[in-house]
This record gives C-alpha cells, structure tokens and sequence, in this order.
C-alpha cells in the first residue's frame, strides 16, 4: 500500500508540474502573440503617416493624417469594401490624395515673391507668362480694385482648368521617359503628380459653387488642347524652361489670391468673411469646423506658393537629380519609424 501511494504521489506531482509547464507555455504564448499584434498595429501606423509635403511642412501630429499615402502601402479598395458606385451615390470614396495640414502660421505668412530671371529662358518663361495674364486679365475685365464674386469664380474656374495640366503633363513625360530608359525617376513623378491633383481638386471645390455655361466650357477645351499640345512639345524640347514657366505662373496665382484675401478683408467681398466653405474643400484641406471662404482663398494660396517653390527648384534641378521635397519626407518617416521601434524595446512587454 505504501508503494502504491508513493508511486500515486509521484504521478500526481509530474501531472502537475506538467500542467504547470502548458499554462507557462500558454503564457508565454499568448504574451508573444500579444507583442506580436502590439508590433503590428506600431507598423500599420506607421504605414498609415502621411508624410507633409511642400517646403513648409508642420510638426508631426500623430491626431492627424495628411498628405499622400503611397500606393504601395495602400489597402486595395475591394479589401476596404469599396466598390464602384455612381457620382451622386452617398456611397462614393474619399479621395486617396490626402492634403497636407496648413497651420495657420503658414497660410497667413505666405509672401509675394519673385524669382529674378538669369538666362534666356528664364526670360522667355517670364515673358510668356506676363503675356498670356495681360491677354487675360483684358479679355475677361479682370481689375483688381473691382473684383466681384463672379469675377472670382470665372477666373479661378478657368485658370484651374490650365493650372492642373503642367504637374500632369511633366509627371507623364518624367513616367515616360522612366519606362524607356528602365530606370529610376529620383521621386520627381509623384510630385507632379501631387500637383495635378492638388490644382484638380482647386477646380472641383469652385465649381461646387458655379457651374460655367456651355461658352465657357467650351473655351476651357480650345485652351486646354492649346496649352496641353505646347506645353508637352517644349518639355520634350528643354524641361527647366516648363519648370521655370509654371513657378513664375504660381507667383501670379499667388498674386491673384492675395488680392482676393485684400478684397475679403477691406469690404468688396465681405460675405465672404462668413460665407462657410464647401464640405468637400472642408473634407480635402481638413479645415476647422465652421471654415469660411477666406480660409478656403488661404489654403488655396498657399498651395500655390508651395507649387511656385518646387517648380522653381525643379527648373534649377538637372534631370537625373534627386527631388530634394521626397529626400525630406523619407527623412520624416525615417525619425517616426526609429522612434517606434525604440519605444518598442523600452516596452516591458518585449
């Protein structure tokens, strides 16, 4: 009796220690689960910070998301539930080129500058420039001391149909020429890209508050085929000048909108100062709830100046060299991502 109770005894001991050893197993099983999901959701957050893009970008807030989730670490749209629905479906997507966050900092210390031409093509693209706005301003009456809110949204309608051809037209040249030499294009396609975009969605937040009549649309494709027709042909021929051409044609854009902002502000356009945003440039530039149309002209304006300044370096820039605006935002990432990975390894849990 004795043996068989020394040896019940021992049994019962091994069967215990090994149940102890499965729920240590079990534990620690489950905590490395645990830090394996912990380091998941560190790298899903990462892949989903927008890096800010333009020469003035703002510190990081991990409260925000902005600027252009790239496309390699997107979600599909199927894996999102996201399907193809009709435009006036509530249903539609948002749109994947999320804007950079201007403070207002920023939008208010947005300065008249000008790029002082050094050779001759620099004086051809400035010439052409102050060409085509005298053209302008006298075929459509543009004055500056008599604006109106029609005259606002004639001429920001149609200039935004022109302004979002250049970052199109350079991006798909740069895309090109990429494809037929099998190398890399050093960050500049995404850029362009950016800014086609970004003038798109100018055009698609003022037309939410007029629609043009069959004339003007009709003369917004005569332009359209014009310029797009020359301006690919001359940056076949040299880009810097087309570079060159679209950073003096920002500065008079930004011109334009710092008159429009002087008119707001000095009673020609004061409605304005109250007069909500459309929900879609709300939604587009994250503005503060109860945005007015002033800051809808400044965030305008200072996407301007920030497509002035990269068109400028990009036409001191030779082809081959590396866009200094993506050298930026990889550097950004890079400080996010060792900043996470060094919390991960203070983290008692790894």
């Amino acid at each position: 009796h004795g043996t068989v109770s020394i040896s019940s005894t021992g049994q019962t001991n091994r069967l215990t220690e090994r149940m102890m050893q499965t729920r240590s197993a079990q534990t620690t099983t489950r905590r490395a689960l645990q830090s394996v999901w912990k380091l998941r959701s560190s790298v899903n957050t990462l892949l989903q910070q927008r890096s800010v893009h333009g020469p003035n970008p703002m510190p990081y807030n991990a409260d925000i998301v902005h600027d252009m989730l790239h496309f390699k670490t997107q979600d599909s749209a199927k894996s999102r539930g996201l399907t193809k629905t009709e435009a006036s479906d509530s249903r539609t997507w948002a749109n994947p080129f999320q804007h950079s966050v201007w403070t207002q900092e920023e939008v208010d210390g947005v300065a008249r500058t000008h790029r002082t031409p050094t050779g001759l093509a620099d004086k051809a693209a400035l010439s052409a420039v102050k060409l085509a706005r005298w053209g302008f301003d006298t075929l459509s009456g543009y004055r500056p001391e008599k604006i109106t809110k029609d005259v606002v949204m004639n001429r920001a309608i149609f200039l935004e149909t022109v302004a979002g051809v250049p970052g199109m037209a350079g991006g798909m040249m740069r895309h090109l020429s990429s494809l037929r030499n099998m190398r890399r294009d050093h960050g500049w396609i995404h850029t362009l890209l950016e800014e086609a975009e970004n003038e798109r969605m100018h055009l698609l937040v003022f037309v939410t508050m007029k629609q043009p009549g069959p004339f003007f649309r009709a003369a917004v494709v005569g332009t359209q085929g014009i310029f797009m027709t020359a301006f690919v042909a001359a940056y076949c021929i040299y880009p810097p000048l087309c570079h060159r051409f679209v950073g003096y044609l920002e500065e008079e854009a930004v011109h334009t909108y710092s008159d429009i902002i002087k008119s707001i502000d000095n009673g020609r356009l004061e409605d304005w100062k109250t007069e909500l945003a459309p929900q879609i440039a709300v939604d587009y530039w994250h503005l503060r709830p109860g945005a007015t149309m002033r800051d809808l002209i400044l965030v305008v304006r200072a996407d301007e100046s920030s497509h002035r300044d990269v068109n400028h370096t990009f036409a001191d820039l030779g082809a081959d060299e590396i866009n200094p605006y993506v050298q930026q935002q990889q550097k950004e990432v890079r400080v996010v991502k060792r900043t996470i990975l060094s919390e991960q390894k203070a983290n008692k849990d790894f």
